[in-house]
């Protein structure tokens, strides 16, 4: 055994440059030997999990940074060390480039590894880990550099030979010049941040009347989000594939492509699924697209995880759109169909070390899926959410199945950073049974605390064109009708389920005082609702969207219930078994029999059967109504920060018109007027920041 053991790591340490207590680099780019035995990641959720968990398999010992707000999450506790860097605002934090790098030095970390987003792009904080003589796990900061900035991006791509589509890039940024130059262009056109990614900094203008708020918009979003709000402008090309490839090089001149990724499905240019490879994609444009993004790698002399996004027309013709150099969010994907660890890679290159396969040695297996999700609520165009996963049941994970996340039951989505709870991998042999089983997982994936998108993912998966590989950007706006259905009345058997949960709970706690009751014959002890001569009956009150449903109950001698619902009857029968902060509901309804999961919270109701959650809300009582909402005023749908306030006190506006704007997950929202009015004051100020429900205008009395 032992010489097995022995033989094992002179192979690793031979071919892979891996040591039982860290990688192990021949030779760094400058000729001199290197080793990574403590790895700093300087960053936070799910991504920082990911890379403590490979540094682990890899032996390697880490030191985890975090704000105020994260000083209990789930990567502090994970890595071998961990260490406060400041306030929860990022800018006082995580980007607070001179603690990490103080950090890495207290604790003596050889290499930083930076995520995804914060200083991931950062070439000033590449350069400064550089003069302090920390391995930076990422590209050299000149690609950073070229690739960052989006203009000069164009001009490189452009003379390596890789498709770009036309725009104006030039360094005149006055607003009148960008509209200008919209117009030569034609509308719709595309604003991005010339330093944005992740959907920050973009907007889509569809005519020249909505031109100047969003310039303004993305200006202010590009400022926050990247402290530079230079703009591009660019033609929007309608209906298009985003389709992106997974590069990789090292210090030796070694470049290979991991074959493609289709992100096309989005919201608030964000992606929200993804999937490798992509869905009809034929051989010979894989293999060109795929060669096109090793081109532009060379161009910036790239070493390590880069990705290279293009967006594809309805030909297949590609167009070179961005490349980020980092580790992209959707990465699990590419490594489930090529069968590779990428942060492993990226040690590795970081460290010195060649590639560990050449592009003939790299294999396309199977597919694979990855639905992110967001604490958010897709029927109010996906508004960020926060608050405390107070029950969390993500389904199983296996060898096919991952579950990518940085949170635990307990734990809080923060206002602070981006609301994604988790990411939720799949592997199968083919596209179909792949998405299968992504359908079948997120129906198994249960939270109970704040709105997710999970539903939304679900019915998304679900969709005829989806299934069938029809993707584009516009994908969501175009099937908006199939996507959001008029909301159907709720079945009664969910309705007898939520009811009978809530009679089931009020036994439960009743039983519990009687324990604690000094007279334990005390009728009040008991919740079966027993009288003598005659059957209990009452009345229970539940929320079907905006209409309230009376369900009329009757408590039987046998300890079922009949419950009747729109003059139509029904037997109930069941019991809870308590497993946590959720129970199992063993029941039969009109002799049908089945079990689900049901949880009590917030004023609802929620039950988790094989279809996936619904919530029931019961009814605010009217004693607890707040008499100051609703005519008078505004309020804050999330938590955020007022970032502008178009109006002032005695302005009229129509429908529509822009209110205020607010910052919120590192997005700036846009607050409309939901009805014509004349404005009597205005409640909150720029820089405020605000709770959710918290009122923001006043309208005068006289105008409804």
């Amino acid at each position: 055994m032992a010489a097995q053991q022995a033989a094992r790591e002179v192979i690793l340490k031979r071919f892979l440059g891996i040591s039982r207590n860290g990688i192990s680099a021949r030779y760094c780019h400058s000729g001199m030997k290197t080793e990574i035995n403590k790895l700093l990641i300087a960053n936070r959720g799910e991504i920082a999990c990911r890379v403590i968990r490979t540094a682990r398999k890899l032996g390697i010992k880490t030191v985890a940074v975090y704000s105020d707000a994260d000083k209990n999450s789930l990567h502090t506790t994970m890595a071998d060390e961990s260490y406060n860097i400041g306030p929860a605002a990022s800018q006082l934090s995580y980007l607070n480039k001179q603690k990490i790098i103080d950090v890495a030095k207290l604790s003596q970390a050889q290499a930083i590894h930076p995520g995804y987003g914060f200083l991931s792009e950062n070439a000033e904080f590449a350069d400064l880990c550089e003069k302090e003589n920390i391995i930076f796990v990422g590209p050299p900061s000149s690609a950073i550099t070229d690739m960052g900035i989006k203009s000069t991006s164009k001009y490189i791509m452009s003379a390596a030979g890789v498709p770009i589509i036309g725009g104006y890039h030039g360094e005149d940024q006055s607003d009148t010049r960008l509209k200008e130059e919209a117009g030569k262009i034609g509308y719709p056109v595309m604003l991005k941040a010339v330093r944005g990614g992740g959907g920050k900094g973009m907007r889509i203008v569809p005519t020249v009347s909505d031109f100047d708020e969003a310039l303004a918009s993305a200006r202010r979003e590009a400022l926050k989000s990247f402290d530079d709000d230079v703009m591009l402008v660019e033609k929007f090309v309608e209906n298009p594939r985003h389709v992106e490839v997974q590069v990789f090089g090292d210090k030796h001149g070694n470049y290979v492509y991991l074959f493609e990724r289709d992100c096309s499905v989005q919201r608030r240019h964000q992606k929200i699924i993804e999937e490798a490879p992509a869905p009809d994609l034929p051989e010979e444009v894989r293999r060109e697209i795929g060669e096109a993004a090793v081109r532009a790698a060379k161009a910036v002399n790239y070493v390590g995880a880069g990705t290279v996004e293009f967006i594809m027309d309805t030909n297949h013709k590609f167009y070179f759109m961005e490349m980020n150099t980092r580790l992209q969010v959707e990465h699990p994907v590419t490594e489930m169909v090529t069968s590779t660890d990428l942060v492993e890679w990226q040690l590795q290159v970081a460290s010195g070390a060649k590639l560990p396969l050449n592009q003939d040695a790299i294999k396309l297996r199977g597919h694979s899926f990855e639905a992110r999700i967001y604490a958010e609520d897709p029927t109010n165009n996906f508004l960020p959410g926060a608050g405390p996963l107070w029950h969390l049941e993500p389904p199983v994970a296996d060898a096919n199945t991952r579950i990518e996340t940085g949170v635990r039951e307990g734990d809080e989505v923060s206002t602070f950073y981006d609301p994604m709870i988790a990411k939720l991998v799949v592997w199968s042999h083919d596209r179909q049974s792949a998405l299968d089983k992504l359908r079948q997982h997120l129906e198994d994936y249960h939270i109970v605390g704040v709105k997710t998108n999970i539903n939304f993912l679900s019915t998304l998966a679900s969709h005829k064109e989806f299934q069938a590989g029809e993707v584009h950007t516009e994908f969501i706006p175009l099937h908006n009708d199939s996507l959001f259905p008029t909301s159907k009345k709720l079945s009664p058997q969910v309705l007898c389920q939520a009811a009978l949960a809530l009679i089931l709970n009020e036994q439960q706690e009743a039983v519990k005082l009687a324990s604690i009751d000094t007279d334990p014959f005390s009728p009040f002890g008991c919740g079966n609702g027993v009288r003598i001569n005659e059957y209990l009956r009452r009345q229970i009150h539940l929320n079907d969207g905006d209409d309230q449903v009376k369900i009329n109950v009757t408590y039987k001698a046998n300890g079922s219930y009949d419950m009747e619902i729109d003059d139509e009857s029904f037997e109930v029968f069941g019991k809870l078994k308590v497993t946590g902060r959720v129970s199992i509901m063993e029941h039969t309804i009109n002799g049908q029999r089945q079990a689900v999961k049901v949880a009590l919270y917030n004023n609802a109701v929620h039950v988790f059967a094989q279809a996936g959650g619904i919530e029931i809300g019961l009814p605010t009582p009217e004693y607890l109504e707040d008499s100051s909402s609703g005519s008078m005023g505004d309020r804050a749908p999330m938590q955020g920060d007022i970032t502008h306030v178009y109006v002032q006190p005695g302005a009229a506006v129509e429908k529509g018109d822009p209110l205020l704007a607010m910052e919120s997950m590192k997005m700036e929202y846009i607050i409309k007027a939901p009805r014509k009015g004349i404005i009597k004051d205005i409640l909150v100020a720029k820089g405020d920041n605000i709770q959710k429900n918290a009122a923001l205008v006043a309208y005068q009395k006289d105008e409804k």
